[in-house]
């Protein structure tokens, strides 16, 4: 063997254990960047989770044991918040059945279910209503928190039918509306006055409503949005998770109602 190829051996050789360590390390990166893209996003039926939360899967929660179709335990149901006079309520209060949705505004999942929220008020009519709650993911979502509480400023102002109508307005088109001249554009349109949205707005005056209405929702299960709880008049309540077709939805609503 020559020299030079002598020379070349020992300098591969003495670099050697740097490049093994050095593999070793970007192979670890790699899982570790995997395992976080996957925390973050939903499963199949779509829907975007938080991080490092207890994970949903096909409608049962991970930290107690569910019915298969998704139907919680009591324990389970006694922790989702009930309904009172500071929800938003679309459709007849004394339904039968309730939805609750927690939602997050910058969220494009939960965009794609709202029609279909929309589309079982609908066929239902006064057998169901529907109750949207906030769920900001910070982390994820910058505007999430702005826009939430914007759509509280507009309920202040123009009561339940204000509010489902901003909230129908910002989902017709995210991009537009949740920059602050498109949430300003919203509330006017919903009916808020525009001097009073602005200070509303500015002075942030309903984040820690809804810090605290996701902290509940937290403490009852939710870890991603959207979330919807079915719950009839008995409190049977089952936990309809991402943003599942109408078909899987309405499966859920006919067995609250008992068909």
């Amino acid at each position: 063997m020559s020299k030079n190829s002598e020379g070349k051996s020992s300098i591969f050789e003495k670099f050697m254990p740097m490049l093994l360590i050095i593999t070793v390390g970007l192979a670890f990166l790699v899982g570790m960047l995997w395992q976080r893209v996957s925390n973050l996003e939903g499963g199949s039926s779509g829907g975007t989770k938080v991080a490092g939360a207890p994970a949903e899967v096909n409608g049962k929660l991970n930290d107690a044991p569910a019915e298969v179709n998704g139907k919680l335990t009591e324990e389970q149901a006694g922790k989702v918040p009930g309904i009172t006079d500071a929800d938003y309520l679309l459709g007849n209060r004394d339904a039968d059945v309730v939805l609750i949705e927690y939602s997050d505004l910058e969220c494009p999942f939960c965009e794609r279910f709202h029609p279909t929220g929309k589309q079982a008020i609908e066929e239902y009519g006064d057998k169901i209503a529907w109750v949207y709650r906030h769920f900001p993911l910070e982390t994820l979502h910058p505007r999430a928190l702005p826009s939430a509480n914007a759509a509280e400023c507009v309920g202040k102002e123009a009561g339940s039918v204000g509010f489902w109508k901003f909230i129908d307005i910002v989902f017709s088109d995210q991009t537009k509306y949740l920059a602050d001249a498109g949430l300003r554009e919203a509330a006017i349109t919903s009916g808020a006055n525009g001097d009073s949205f602005d200070s509303c707005f500015s002075s942030n005056e309903f984040e820690g409503k809804v810090r605290d209405m996701a902290t509940k929702a937290s403490e009852a299960g939710v870890t991603g949005t959207p979330a919807t709880f079915v719950m009839n008049k008995n409190g049977d309540t089952w936990l309809v998770p991402g943003a599942v077709p109408y078909t899987s939805l309405k499966t859920t609503i006919d067995e609250a109602l008992g068909k």
